[in-house]
């Protein structure tokens, strides 16, 4: 009688996730649509602040529009506004909105699970190839940006939001960290797009719901919201680096605006990582659950905004639109200072120090039966200053839009040998007047002084 041995068992191990890493990358980069994303993010930005800073009308409604003929860093500065406006949320929705989708569509869930054979390494997987696509899409932005920018007009100081100057170094490293900055808010929403993508199958909404995010709280960061409201939705990470380019640097808002985008991505990511090791895999007409969206997705991420407004109005000193009166009296009045010392430079007259000019300035919007705060395009403000060794106060008129955001426009309205004339008669030649139009920014978190 002969005994019969059991073969030994061998358990399968699962494919170390840099395999599968590999693997989903050369999957993405195979697609022609991401193909085209990456040709056009690395080419179309330099042709586009190439053309336009060849023309003699700006886009002056855009900060850093009006500056493209002076310096090529206001170029990318243009392009990364826009990019965090629109282009990122649709290029996270066009990549990472789709890679867990993209399987439902072709019914290949069972080869990829017999391959890997773990789903939490499928997601791991899958995550991280999205995360490299979408950082080589927002280096091209920046690169092709910076390229287009520096050889139509070449490395030239940049006129910060507070009138001071940025020499091209101090420009370059700015600029290069504001790119940085809007990694974050673009991490948020390709975790958006992950939650999406999973949750609702092959179902095209999954793929939009990075681009109905972002389009909703685009039209909500245009109403007057209170402080602690804007700063918890996580676009205004996508706004808050205008504030490195004032002195002192308005850290504030953009390191909410960080954290507000960090929370979002861990917690949108944590779950999108939950609804997939809990999805039955053998069940091939799964089309998604819109009720498993609104328990599992949707309502985490609502009570994520109300935790944070909750602790940002519990811990900032700004209340109301953080618009207020002296605030902007004062952005104006150093902003002016700047700029008018730039404006003697250009007409050769003797340099004064700002606190020679000793500027100031009085706002009023609306009239006198409006409160004096909030955004509107109604503000009124007179800037005076004063010279040494002559008696009589300077004076020039401003009419400011100021938007939701803490973002205004000055535009200049008398007298004309000031800012009352989009041209200064230099010594070399007429030359943009500095002072006729200009952007500056407000700090939604200090707190005002009455007045």
């Amino acid at each position: 009688m002969t005994a019969t041995v059991a073969p030994p068992q061998v358990r399968a191990r699962p494919v170390p996730v840099m395999h599968g890493y590999r693997f989903e990358l050369v999957k993405l980069l195979s697609q022609w649509r991401i193909r085209v994303l990456l040709g056009a993010c690395w080419i179309a930005p330099a042709l586009f602040v190439a053309a336009v800073s060849l023309q003699s009308s700006l886009p002056a409604d855009t900060v850093f529009g009006r500056l493209m003929h002076t310096t090529g860093w206001a170029g990318s500065l243009v392009v990364l506004g826009f990019s965090g406006t629109w282009a990122l949320p649709l290029l996270t929705a066009l990549v990472a909105g789709d890679v867990f989708a993209i399987e439902d569509r072709l019914g290949t869930w069972r080869h990829l699970l017999v391959a890997m054979r773990s789903p939490s390494r499928i997601f791991a997987a899958k995550g991280l190839a999205s995360l490299t696509v979408l950082l080589l899409l927002v280096v091209g932005l920046a690169a092709s940006s910076v390229a287009g920018g520096l050889a139509v007009v070449g490395n030239r100081p940049l006129v910060g939001l507070d009138g001071h100057i940025l020499a091209p170094t101090d420009a370059a490293a700015t600029a290069l960290l504001a790119w940085a900055c809007v990694l974050a808010p673009t991490l948020a929403f390709a975790a958006v797009g992950l939650l999406g993508s999973v949750a609702l199958g092959r179902s095209p909404m999954g793929l939009l719901m990075p681009a109905l995010l972002a389009f909703t709280l685009q039209l909500a960061q245009m109403l007057p919201l209170p402080v602690a409201v804007r700063l918890a939705l996580p676009s205004h990470a996508f706004l808050a680096w205008r504030g490195l380019f004032t002195s002192p640097a308005q850290t504030g808002p953009l390191l909410i605006g960080l954290a507000v985008s960090l929370a979002w991505a861990v917690t949108a990511t944590a779950l999108a990582y939950r609804l997939f090791l809990r999805r039955d895999f053998t069940d091939v007409t799964y089309d998604g659950s819109g009720r498993r969206v609104l328990v599992a997705g949707v309502a985490p991420l609502v009570g994520l905004v109300v935790l944070t407004v909750v602790v940002v109005g519990g811990t900032t000193p700004a209340r109301g639109s953080g618009i207020e009166r002296a605030k902007l009296q004062d952005s104006l009045a150093t902003a002016f200072a700047h700029l008018y010392r730039l404006q003697a430079r250009e007409l050769r007259r003797p340099d004064v120090t700002e606190a020679q000019l000793r500027a100031s300035a009085s706002c009023d919007k609306g009239g006198s039966r409006v409160v004096d705060e909030g955004p509107g395009n109604d503000w009124r403000c007179v800037v005076s200053w004063h010279l040494p060794g002559v008696d009589a106060v300077g004076t020039a008129i401003y009419q400011l839009d100021v938007t939701a955001d803490g973002r205004y426009v000055a535009d200049g309205d008398g007298p004309k040998e000031v800012n009352g004339y989009f041209q200064v008669r230099t010594p070399t030649g007429d030359a943009p007047n500095p002072l006729w139009q200009f952007d500056g920014n407000v700090d939604l978190l200090v707190s005002s002084r009455k007045g």
